[in-house]
């Protein structure tokens, strides 16, 4: 019969996983969390706090950058959604009846390009700083010209939601739900507003924009774009760039009134994979938008905040810009954890 300090012993090896696993991922243990904030940078969407639990689970510590995307696309000759004609059929459902379909020359493959303004702009004009560019993609992140040589190790941008699936599959791996990435990105820390707790953001914890939004980056933590993955500090669970840098698809669908349903419906919600039909007031016929954690090299006080663990913000998933990327996890199989 095991004594109680054998017992205790399991527990807590249990508790923390296990002593290896997947190459450049770290465990996230799982557990009850409180879901959300109502800090005063919190947005309605953040709102209320509610109670959730999540299983284990291995998550990446990084992003997955350019050298891993490439060779996920020389292993598998993947073309991005980016580096196709655009569909218009598919377009049409997601615009106002009646809208006439463009040129075909404004149909060929292109994607969002960052064009900071040379003076201060209205914040809600987001059009002021971002570009469509035709043959911008993952390769050519900034448009044609630009290229990824000598930026192996940024984080893989340009990349749609079925992109990122598409990658994740191939490795053996999923994205994260919304509630797996506010749980590991909290790193182990209840309550705080910030993924180091209640210390602020700053250029030395994160990838994220100094100066004037977004005219003017003075560039304190070194960088304007993506920054190298693992530049910054780690969280709690070893996971790094959970604030700034790029922004991360995640599995759920969008709804901004999503945990005020939770909350209403009471208890705790167990591993909750969003709704079944997406509702964005910012893309009213996109039924299928997807919701996008973490902030990015753009996130600024006056604009956004959101490196904040509980900021969330919606993306329609055929949409490629130079600030998402996504990392991935991985469930824990037969004798992969005590």
């Amino acid at each position: 019969m095991r004594t109680l300090a054998a017992v205790a012993l399991v527990a807590l090896l249990q508790a923390c996983g296990p002593a290896s696993g997947p190459a450049g991922m770290a465990w996230i243990p799982g557990g009850e969390f409180t879901m959300g904030s109502t800090d005063p940078l919190a947005r309605a969407d953040e709102q209320p706090p509610h109670r959730v639990r999540v299983g284990g689970f291995w998550m990446d510590t990084t992003e997955v950058t350019n050298a891993q995307f490439a060779a996920f696309v020389k292993a598998t000759g993947y073309r991005t959604v980016a580096e196709r004609p655009i569909d218009w059929e598919e377009l049409r459902r997601q615009l106002p009846p009646g809208t006439p379909k463009p040129p075909e020359s404004r149909l060929q493959p292109a994607a969002l390009v960052f064009t900071p303004p040379e003076s201060a702009v209205d914040l809600g004009q987001h059009e002021r700083w971002w570009t469509w560019t035709t043959g911008a993609d993952w390769r050519h992140p900034r448009g044609p010209g630009s290229s990824i040589e000598g930026h192996e190790n940024e984080p893989v941008v340009q990349v749609c939601f079925e992109d990122a699936q598409a990658y994740a599959a191939w490795a053996g791996k999923r994205l994260p739900t919304e509630a797996e990435w506010e749980f590991a990105a909290r790193g182990g820390l209840q309550g705080r507003v910030n993924v180091w707790g209640d210390a602020p953001v700053d250029a030395t914890r994160a990838n994220t924009w100094q100066g004037h939004f977004p005219d003017r980056n003075t560039r304190e933590d070194g960088f304007v774009l993506a920054s190298p993955v693992g530049t910054f500090p780690a969280n709690g669970y070893g996971l790094h760039d959970m604030a700034g840098n790029v922004w991360e698809w995640c599995t759920d669908r969008y709804r901004p009134s999503e945990y005020a349903e939770r909350a209403a419906r009471g208890g705790v919600s167990v591993d909750p994979q969003g709704p079944a039909v997406a509702a964005d007031p910012a893309h009213p016929l996109a039924t299928e938008a997807r919701v996008v954690r973490g902030g990015s090299f753009l996130c600024n006080d006056a604009y956004c905040a959101s490196y904040r663990p509980s900021a969330r913000m919606s993306e329609t998933p055929d949409t490629a810009t130079q600030h998402i990327g996504f990392r991935c996890v991985k469930d824990a199989g037969p004798g992969s954890r005590p």
